[in-house]
């Protein structure tokens, strides 16, 4: 199959984050297996979903990582033109939910396999497909744990995001996490009896909105855009009805923060004063919801002068969104971003991925085979 066919497989899988994923797991694994190559599957905690790992090449010598993600966000808005999960080609554009983000970059790994199982590969060319990134980047912590029983330390971990085939040495990390107040219900009539959350709540997201203030003045990092951390709330919920005091209320927060800065800290002002509230009678929770930290990779790193020799494109300093990268690099390993597609483009009705985007990534990771086979 070329690349073409890949992705229409691919995409026929609805492999929506947070559910199950054993059918697309076990046909990438099958289609490897056709090549004589050693396939693990990694099962996850919850059970039902399941990293993959492969080795093309001698598994206890240092080679490379080829990382990507499986799962996809989900397609329910109604402004798609044609099936999310059925591959649809216009011209040069190809159509369906995850072909940039990401089975662009999977079937292009899979569609050189053929050439780089053809060679003698001196050092080995490992594929890691993850499940659940598009929720917090679950899965792939428990791959990058396995890995020492996998293979020999690696020399470096390209992961495919989205990238329009330049390297990216650098992102934000990120955290984000819920607060649920709870508090006590009653008549609209006797607010005095009861524990309003959502008024509670505001305390909360005034804090929020006071530190996603502060950020922008500082510390600057000029290679992001905007170049300092930020905070957001993202979602809030709570109440039934206006004649009844609520009593819960959710706030879904994000923090984004610039190498050098853990993201999980840029919360804790909000998480302060959520649990100041407690002291009036409320219920606080505040649970986690994903983490990950920043990428910052050297200019002078080896795997940042090799990937201009494989694309034939200078690297970039950074990009806003964040990647499985950060998880790697915080492992002890040197990563760095590269692959097809806009990111523009994701996470959106009629997704696409050019078909040149395809064979130029099929044709970087060829050139990885070559230079791990010299």
């Amino acid at each position: 199959m070329d690349v073409f066919d890949l992705l229409d497989r691919l995409v026929a899988f609805p492999s929506v984050a947070g559910k199950p994923n054993g059918d697309i797991a076990g046909w990438i694994g099958a289609y490897l297996a056709g090549y004589g190559i050693k396939v693990t599957l990694l099962p996850g905690p919850e059970g039902d979903r399941s990293n993959l790992f492969a080795t093309i090449g001698p598994a206890d010598v240092p080679g490379y990582i080829l990382s990507g993600h499986m799962d996809v966000v989900p397609a329910g808005e109604p402004q798609w033109t044609s099936a999310p999960f059925t591959l649809r080609r216009e011209g040069e554009r190809l159509y369906g939910r995850g072909t940039t983000d990401m089975k662009g970059f999977l079937a292009a790994a899979l569609a050189a396999v053929p050439h780089m199982a053809g060679q003698r590969l001196a050092r080995p060319i490992h594929l890691a497909f993850s499940y659940d990134e598009e929720v917090g980047c679950r899965g792939v912590p428990h791959l990058i744990a396995r890995l020492p029983e996998l293979c020999a330390k690696p020399l470096g971990v390209i992961v495919g995001e989205p990238s329009g085939m330049r390297a990216v040495r650098g992102h934000k990390g990120k955290a984000a996490a819920r607060v649920t107040i709870h508090g006590r219900s009653g008549h609209s009539s006797r607010p005095d009896l009861g524990l309003n959350a959502i008024h509670a709540m505001a305390d909360v997201l005034s804090a929020a909105v006071s530190e996603a203030e502060r950020l922008t003045h500082g510390p600057f990092d000029p290679a992001f855009e905007p170049p300092y951390s930020s905070l957001q709330a993202g979602v809030i919920a709570g109440g039934q009805s206006v004649n009844i005091i609520p009593d819960i209320c959710t706030l879904d927060l994000e923090a984004r923060a610039i190498p050098g800065v853990d993201p999980a800290s840029l919360l804790a002002l909000v998480k302060a004063r959520a649990e100041v509230i407690a002291a009036d009678g409320f219920e606080i929770e505040w649970t986690p919801i994903s983490a990950y930290p920043a990428l910052s990779l050297l200019q002078d790193a080896t795997l940042a002068a090799l990937l201009p020799e494989l694309t034939g494109e200078a690297t970039l300093a950074a990009v806003s969104y964040g990647t499985e990268a950060g998880l790697y690099q915080a492992a002890g390993l040197d990563a760095i971003i590269c692959g097809p597609g806009d990111i523009g483009r994701a996470h959106k009705p009629d997704e696409y991925i050019l078909a040149s985007e395809l064979t130029a990534c099929q044709r970087m990771i060829e050139a990885l085979g070559a230079h791990c086979a010299a």
